[in-house]
């Protein structure tokens, strides 16, 4: 079979009652109208809010010129002649007053060149839309209600046509399908008569919108025209006042008021050939304090209580300090983060084991107060020193710090004799770094006068700071 085109004719000659809306069209160009409309007023809204703009930048302006309408404070830092800074700011208040009087006569051409010609542009509109809702509108509904009557005797004709079969081809008269035919085709043939004329007066419609269509465009034009006009009239006018305003500001030499300003500030002015500061260079109070004086600095290395690891021993930095600790950091850089103590042993309290080679032990409990220290009790660490003769340094003054503790000097013993292990047992040093479960003993004073005098004067240079 061929293929019937799908036009709206021909399927207006194809079904007897078409299914398309007969005010479709008139709808369309309807919504078309008030496309048009909102398109007129849209500029009319752009147009007016411009020119409120205007008349408000004139009002801001005003506020600019206020921000330099006085002299200028600290004035004294400029050079007063018309050549310099001062100058400039004169000029940029009398350009700035020529601003604002351009805005308020840009707003005064908008509201009455511009406005009004979008104004009644917009009205013609609203006159079409009235004009073609009760021109083309009305027939559409004349072709709808012409369309309803015909569909009624249609299925009419399919009830006769039904009933005929059934009933043997007896029926009365009117009931004739023939008759009942006849009736589709008188109400069909009036039904056409109404698309018909509808379909001449939509094309009429149509020739009109076109033309109208092409005044409107016209009209937009000449207002953006005479917009055009205004507004750029005004950026012209502002543009040779803000090139005015840069001229002047060209002409002060780039280095004249800094040079007068040097020259009345000189004894103020920071002189850049100065040397900057240093840590090295600073110094504070308690820098140089004995109590800050390590006796013994340097790597060591600590064997790994990880059954797992595989290099057995890790480098650290370690220190004992006049407060009698032994501390252990990472490195000895202050520079990279804040050097907090990874392992600290209060030596009082600890078990010193003898040399072997350039290893020792040392029995205690880490004080850091650190997740370590709150994980794990008392514990041998094992420690090896670089050299045989590197571990006896370390051991005798970390010995010296332990077997000067409180719980040797203490004077309040008791009676029975014990030895001075025992001593130490049944008295140890109650300190603040001490965990719980320490016991018995009191506080004395520092025992740094029980230290021995080589040991102290040994401290004055950290044995073994040379091999770190």
């Amino acid at each position: 079979m061929p293929n019937r085109q799908t036009s709206t004719s021909s399927a207006m000659s194809d079904e007897a009652v078409p299914s398309a809306d007969p005010s479709d069209t008139s709808s369309l160009l309807a919504e078309r109208l008030q496309a048009w409309k909102h398109c007129v007023g849209y500029l009319e809204d752009y147009v007016s809010a411009t020119e409120k703009v205007e008349r408000a930048h004139a009002k801001e302006y005003e506020k600019v010129l206020k921000t330099i309408n006085n002299p200028l404070k600290e004035g004294h830092h400029f050079d007063q002649s018309l050549g310099g800074i001062a100058g400039l700011f004169e000029n940029m208040r009398q350009n700035t007053q020529g601003l604002a009087n351009t805005h308020l006569e840009t707003e005064k051409n908008i509201k009455g060149s511009v406005l009004p010609i979008l104004d009644r542009l917009h009205k013609e509109i609203k006159n079409k839309s009235k004009e073609l809702s009760s021109g083309a509108s009305k027939g559409a509904k004349e072709v709808d209600k012409a369309r309803n009557t015909t569909q009624k005797h249609i299925e009419l004709l399919g009830q006769q046509t039904a009933g005929y079969e059934s009933s043997g081809g007896k029926m009365s008269s009117s009931e004739d399908p023939y008759v009942v035919r006849r009736g589709v085709l008188h109400r069909l043939a009036q039904q056409v008569m109404h698309e018909n004329n509808n379909r001449h007066d939509l094309i009429s419609v149509q020739n009109n919108f076109a033309q109208f269509e092409q005044h409107i465009i016209e009209v937009i034009q000449q207002a953006l025209m005479t917009f055009n006009q205004f507004v750029s009239g005004q950026a012209q006018k502002q543009q040779e006042l803000y090139s005015e305003m840069l001229a002047t500001a060209q002409r002060v030499p780039s280095d004249f008021e800094w040079t007068q300003f040097v020259s009345r500030n000189e004894s103020v002015l920071i002189d850049p050939n100065s040397p900057e500061r240093t840590v090295e260079g600073i110094s504070f109070p308690n820098q140089e304090h004995k109590s800050t004086k390590a006796l013994i600095e340097g790597t060591l290395e600590r064997k790994s209580r990880n059954k797992l690891s595989f290099s057995g021993y890790s480098t650290g930095y370690y220190v004992v300090t006049p407060s009698k600790f032994l501390h252990e950091f990472k490195d000895n850089d202050n520079l990279r983060k804040d050097p907090t103590p990874e392992l600290s042993i209060y030596l009082p309290d600890a078990t010193i084991g003898s040399t072997n080679g350039e290893k020792f032990n040392i029995k205690g409990k880490d004080v850091s107060k650190g997740l370590g220290s709150k994980l794990s009790g008392s514990s041998e660490i094992a420690f090896k020193a670089h050299t045989a003769s590197d571990a006896q340094k370390w051991y005798e003054v970390i010995r010296s710090v332990a077997g000067a503790g409180p719980s040797e000097a203490y004077s309040s013993e008791p009676t029975s004799p014990v030895s001075p292990i025992e001593k130490k047992q049944l008295a140890p040093l109650q300190t603040s770094g001490q965990s719980q479960g320490v016991t018995g003993g009191e506080t004395v004073a520092s025992p740094i006068a029980a230290t021995p005098i080589s040991v102290v004067d040994h401290a004055e240079k950290p044995i073994g700071a040379d091999k770190v």
